[in-house]
């Protein structure tokens, strides 16, 4: 992989010259990085024992932390990877993070051209426009500078407590380090930026006390409760739907995985009924689903979707 390594790391004195090098006041300035990674790859990167992650931070000098198991960037079922230490520990580390995650999940196959991969970064809101520029002036820049394609992801897509955009940045090493080097210059010049730095998982995670899960499955209506002064978007609904007693554990998952997974991901609260406590002539369990009409639309979509698939199987 030795063509493949990022020009930030690999090149020549003279080189690095070329690709305009932090200045030096911005050398050991502090900042920080989030992207995401699948949960294939966030345990490739822990290693065995954390063994990996060790080595990668002791070879890098930045901090690497990981979101746990099941905290998902909302909308995807991908984990965040946060790397914080100076602009040139940071992407060090990237570096190595990201030339590990493509020997092993693009290996090269012989051919002439560099594996092309992507990588997601979690950018603010609020410092997209320095990505973004004037009609789209300095993302254009940034592309032709790199050779890599970079894409943002849109505003409209809403989940509560969400104020992150995905940058996303595709091809191969040397394109993508140069891209991120690119981005990240631009960020640590956001005075905002670095207020994001904080837990990689910032996001509000559903509270569950005893039966109170996330999403459960489709059913008849049987209650719905509405806040009637609210904006439709914001306001806050319950429904009470009817679960087959032999589904419950489809969407509960082992140990709550699923149910947890499925919570996070449309925002919506969930409580199920104590086994016995059914709905009124029939054998199926109340669900209770509480939250904006977006996030209960999406709970019921997932459990239905998630139902209908174990059927399907079986």
């Amino acid at each position: 992989m030795e063509g493949n390594k990022s020009a930030y790391s690999a090149a020549s004195p003279e080189e690095q010259l070329n690709h305009s090098p932090p200045p030096p006041d911005n050398e050991e300035k502090t900042t920080h990085l989030r992207f995401l990674l699948s949960n294939a790859e966030a345990g490739s990167v822990i290693g065995k024992g954390g063994a990996t992650i060790n080595d990668i931070q002791s070879q890098s000098g930045a901090r690497v932390q990981l979101s746990r198991n099941f905290e998902y960037f909302p909308g995807t079922s991908d984990r965040i990877i946060m790397v914080s230490g100076t602009i040139d520990d940071v992407l060090k580390a990237v570096n190595l993070i990201l030339s590990k995650l493509l020997d092993e999940f693009y290996p090269e196959d012989g051919g002439e051209t560099d594996p092309q991969s992507k990588i997601r970064l979690v950018v603010p809101n609020s410092s997209c426009g320095g990505i973004i520029g004037k009609g789209g002036s300095i993302i254009r820049s940034l592309m032709e500078e790199s050779s890599a394609s970079i894409k943002i992801s849109s505003q409209d897509t809403y989940y509560p407590g969400l104020h992150d955009r995905l940058v996303t940045v595709s091809g191969s090493l040397g394109e993508q380090m140069r891209a991120v080097e690119l981005i990240l210059l631009k960020l640590v010049e956001d005075q905002y930026y670095h207020q994001s730095a904080h837990a990689p998982f910032p996001y509000p995670v559903v509270a569950y006390n005893g039966m109170n899960y996330g999403p459960n499955a489709p059913g008849p209506k049987y209650q719905n409760n509405r806040s009637p002064n609210k904006p439709q978007e914001d306001r806050s609904s319950s429904i009470t739907i009817g679960i087959a007693d032999e589904h419950i554990g489809i969407v509960v998952g082992r140990g709550g995985r699923n149910i947890m997974e499925l919570s996070q991901l449309s925002g919506a609260r969930i409580k199920i009924s104590e086994r016995g406590d059914f709905m009124s002539g029939t054998s199926d369990r109340k669900v209770t689903i509480t939250g904006s009409q977006r996030s209960i639309h999406m709970a019921e979509s997932m459990i239905s979707e998630k139902i209908a698939s174990v059927a399907e199987r079986e």
